[in-house]
């Protein structure tokens, strides 16, 4: 019996981080991305693309360096978020 408690703790701070990152899908300038991994896709509600469309970022490419960025405007599905 006490040693549910210890499976309890790494379950619950597992599905905090992954409701965190659910979170963290949009943001309002390109800027605030600070960590893109490859594959990850951010939207970006920066009013760059026109009217009904939402910039996508995505982690395109590993590089040397790091992530290469990839952004294209995509059709907005759902009402705009502030």
């Amino acid at each position: 019996m006490a040693t549910a408690g210890w499976t309890v703790l790494p379950m619950g701070l597992v599905l905090m981080l992954l409701a965190t990152h659910a979170l963290a899908q949009q943001v309002s300038r390109e800027q605030d991305i600070v960590e893109l991994r490859l594959g990850q896709r951010i939207m970006v509600d920066d009013g760059s693309c026109p009217a009904g469309q939402i910039k996508e970022v995505s982690g395109a490419k590993m590089t040397a360096t790091g992530v290469l960025r990839s952004a294209k405007c995509i059709p907005r599905l759902g009402p705009k978020k502030r």
